[in-house]
């Protein structure tokens, strides 16, 4: 097959479908930049849950004198001695714990003011009031029910929470966020495929005297369909390029610059430029493949000379 026959059979076609091409061309390139975007929000929630999981600590708040009056589990009263240095040796006893650090009252009733020092409520709370705690950082954090199960209910505790509870909804938000951008990609990517379709359809349907005449001087059907089936994987390569160009510049402007969320939120550990550059072959190659795989299925229907 002449390789300029190909290319210019490709102009031509181009040439006369040029606004469903750029129909194509769009639909492609949003569809795989949300694709994309999806990908690396998953990639996002996944290093957020590394780096903050290893960081939360298992909090096992003990009673204080206050806590028999509003809280059945302290009906005993205040936690003592005995019972804190029980439970500090038990803790240190487990193999998935790394470490224990005791929070005296004084110490919570420090770090409160420091974080509520500003509100109304803050002035009148007192040391007595706060709870003692220890705050144990876990080999493994999804072995929390192993901690729970072990203390909670104890003489001397008043509960056992999981630090990771409040981050979970954070991180259900952004999966929920990144089902909702699959959800539309899914759309798009339809909407693309049935576009590439008709396409392929109008512009064999213009050129079936062209591609009678070469069926009648012996071309196989693999020479007849090669163009169009070019024509669709080069409109699906300049969306995939548009796709990838997208992906850069949110990640430029969200990130780096503009909105600059790596400045707002510096408590986040965003994902590099190597994550988003990772993702660029892959959309190119989506992007090439599947108009040319539905070029190829439509014209197996519609080609007919």
């Amino acid at each position: 097959m002449r390789a300029q026959f190909v290319l210019s059979e490709i102009g031509v076609g181009l040439r006369r479908n040029l606004t469903m091409t750029f129909a194509v061309i769009v639909s492609v390139a949003l569809s795989l930049a949300l694709f994309g975007g999806a990908l690396l929000m998953r990639e996002q929630v996944s290093t957020m849950k590394d780096y903050w999981y290893d960081k939360v600590n298992v909090s096992i708040f003990l009673c204080n004198k206050s806590d028999g009056a509003t809280s059945a589990k302290c009906a005993k009263g205040a936690v003592t001695a005995q019972q804190k240095e029980q439970i500090e040796a038990d803790l240190k006893k487990m193999d998935i714990v790394e470490t224990v650090h005791h929070e005296t009252a004084d110490e919570a009733y420090k770090h409160y003011k420091e974080q509520y020092g500003d509100t109304a409520i803050a002035s009148v709370v007192t040391p007595d009031q706060m709870q003692e705690s220890f705050r144990v950082k876990l080999k493994d954090p999804e072995k929390y029910k192993v901690v729970a199960t072990a203390f909670a209910g104890r003489d001397g505790v008043e509960s056992v929470q999981d630090q990771r509870n409040i981050l979970q909804n954070l991180f259900d938000l952004m999966n929920g966020m990144n089902i909702a951008a699959l959800g539309v990609m899914g759309l798009m990517l339809v909407i693309a495929l049935m576009l590439i379709v008709n396409t392929v359809r109008v512009s064999a349907f213009s050129r079936r005297r062209e591609t009678g005449i070469m069926r009648l001087v012996g071309a196989t059907n693999f020479y007849i369909q090669m163009p169009f089936i070019m024509e669709a994987a080069f409109a699906g390569l300049l969306g995939g390029a548009v796709a990838c160009v997208m992906l850069l510049v949110g990640r430029y402007f969200l990130i780096d610059h503009g909105i600059a969320l790596a400045d707002k939120m510096q408590l986040v550990n965003f994902i590099g430029w190597d994550a988003v550059f990772a993702k660029l072959p892959l959309v190119i190659a989506i992007g090439l493949l599947m108009p040319a795989l539905a070029a190829f299925v439509a014209l197996r229907k519609y080609l007919k000379v």
